[in-house]
């Protein structure tokens, strides 16, 4: 029996870029939409990445979730990004979800995002980050630049300074508040 040719999803957002970004924060594909809480980036309530910068920025992991409601507060959460000029996208334009799920190790990149052209809104934007592995070795390919080690950055030829950071999902064995570390590091790199 014939199998299934597996969908290619293409990404629903486009990048969030406030005026002034510093810094493209870069995962690798949303989750399926069921997993959603929000209808932005990192929507997994089971994601770190919105509890860690609570901390980071207000010393409250909860601050930018409404327990009560069981989501995130989107509009607190572009506020916070506009005011600290963090753009958002992935690496992931198009992808194979290969076991149906959001895990990196079983997501193919079909075409990878056009970086540069997002790039070109940011001209401010000199610093990218990455948030995983499989997100990291993507930005490595598309710049020509060694994969850098979990919490250290790379240099490309054109001056793009390019961190690797611990993924935020909860399914990557690190603490919230070490998670945190790292990432402060890369907030106080670009102020």
């Amino acid at each position: 029996m014939e199998q299934e040719p597996i969908e290619i999803e293409t990404h629903p957002w486009e990048p969030f870029i406030p005026d002034g970004a510093r810094v493209l924060i870069m995962g690798t594909f949303p989750p399926q939409p069921k997993r959603w809480s929000m209808d932005f980036f990192y929507p997994n309530r089971t994601n770190d990445f919105w509890f860690m910068m609570g901390l980071i920025f207000f010393g409250d992991k909860d601050v930018l979730y409404d327990r009560s409601k069981k989501q995130f507060r989107l509009d607190d959460i572009k506020a916070l990004l506009t005011r600290e000029h963090i753009a958002l996208f992935d690496t992931g334009y198009k992808i194979r979800r290969l076991k149906g799920n959001a895990s990196d190790k079983f997501l193919e990149i079909v075409e990878p995002v056009h970086l540069y052209e997002h790039l070109e809104h940011m001209p401010q934007c000199h610093t990218v980050a990455t948030t995983g592995e499989k997100a990291a070795a993507v930005i490595s390919q598309l710049t020509d630049t060694p994969l850098p080690r979990m919490g250290e950055r790379v240099e490309s030829n054109d001056g793009l300074s390019i961190w690797r950071m611990p993924s935020t999902s909860r399914a990557f064995p690190m603490k919230l508040e070490d998670k945190a570390r790292y990432y402060s590091a890369l907030f106080d790199s670009i102020r």
